[in-house]
């Protein structure tokens, strides 16, 4: 799978930091608990980063990226479109599917940058001799 050119998505319109944000509400809880749950499933997150390197795929080479079959990975990329994250266009008898959510692909990287943080604490900790 070769990238292909990549779209620029405008960043997330400017917010508030979290810490000077009101509490949400249980509604907003929520709809932040549906969007978690979409995107708690290992292919669903697989297939959102080979749509962050390479900008736009079509099913095939998304099944292909992820060794799934391209009916199953259509269930899935039809998830995250129902959420508004991708968008798909058809072109003959493809169907080509793009990120167009910048703040999922920013959330993607930050949940990738908590992980390693993690794992880097972990071995730190395991060095100095923290948890025996």
């Amino acid at each position: 799978m070769t990238p292909k050119k990549q779209i620029e998505l405008p960043p997330c319109s400017p917010k508030p930091a979290l810490k000077d944000r009101r509490l949400i509400t249980s509604v907003e809880a929520v709809e932040l608990m549906g969007l978690f749950k979409v995107l708690a499933n290992d292919t669903r997150l697989r297939l959102l980063h080979a749509l962050a390197r390479c900008g736009e795929l079509c099913v095939t080479e998304l099944a292909t990226s992820v060794g799934m079959k391209p009916q199953a990975v259509s269930n899935q990329l039809q998830r995250l479109v129902d959420r508004g994250i991708l968008k798909s266009t058809r072109r003959g008898n493809n169907i080509h599917y793009r990120v167009v959510d910048p703040c999922t692909l920013n959330l993607l990287d930050l949940g990738l940058c908590l992980i390693e943080e993690a794992g880097q604490r972990a071995d730190f900790a395991g060095v100095i001799g923290f948890g025996e």
